[in-house]
């Protein structure tokens, strides 16, 4: 029987989310134990730690590419396993937990940025110069291409979206990231957005065709 308990700081736990910090991409979801939730529910030290590693990577890679700063989407992430342990009893399964955290997420992620725009300095403004070579990179990068250099090069294609990304409303940037980064469907990502799936469709419509326009202006 798992002893109830607080879980520890996410950083105590194995598999810390940061172990991929410049990357974006997405690794298979696996499905949750009903009874490791169940216990997780109740308090279970254990089972909460299994569900933290679980879903630790999603939230990170989410956090950076809202927030786009590594640092600020760890601490991201260690509010959100506050938050996440702290309403899990309320959890009702009317979503997969995964989208129902990351929901909460989005919500840090969101207050995060708030605080950000409030104290940000006018050096934290994004140059147009370097959002210009980020799209030239990514044109430059587009083909299909295999060799040693060719994971460095994803690398930093991944880190160049995220200076893009970083240029859109706020709303079409989350929308991007839970469809194509985290692969939600559109129900999910309406869920997680707290918002109509017809919204999330236009939004998307909307960032894509911006992103598109950007990368024909700057290329």
């Amino acid at each position: 029987m798992d002893e109830v308990d607080d879980a520890p700081p996410l950083a105590d736990v194995p598999g810390p989310a940061h172990r991929r910090a410049r990357g974006l991409s997405r690794a298979p979801s696996l499905p949750v134990d009903e009874a490791t939730l169940a216990s997780a529910r109740l308090g279970g030290r254990a089972a909460r730690e299994s569900l933290l590693r679980d879903l630790q990577d999603p939230w990170y890679r989410m956090c950076l590419g809202l927030l786009g700063d590594p640092e600020k989407a760890r601490d991201a992430v260690q509010e959100t396993a506050v938050r996440f342990l702290r309403q899990l009893p309320g959890f009702r399964g009317d979503s997969l937990l995964r989208t129902w955290s990351l929901g909460i997420a989005l919500n840090v992620a969101r207050e995060m940025k708030r605080v950000r725009a409030r104290e940000a300095p006018a050096s934290a403004v994004i140059d147009a110069a370097d959002l210009a070579g980020s799209a030239r990179g990514l044109r430059a990068g587009s083909g299909a291409e295999s060799g040693p250099h060719a994971a460095a090069e994803a690398g930093e294609q991944r880190d160049q979206l995220r200076l893009m990304l970083a240029h859109l409303p706020d709303r079409q940037r989350e929308a991007i990231v839970l469809r194509f980064f985290e692969e939600l469907s559109v129900e999910e990502t309406a869920m997680a957005m707290n918002c109509a799936p017809g919204t999330v469709k236009a939004t998307v419509h909307q960032a894509l065709r911006a992103l598109r326009q950007k990368l024909k202006n700057w290329a």
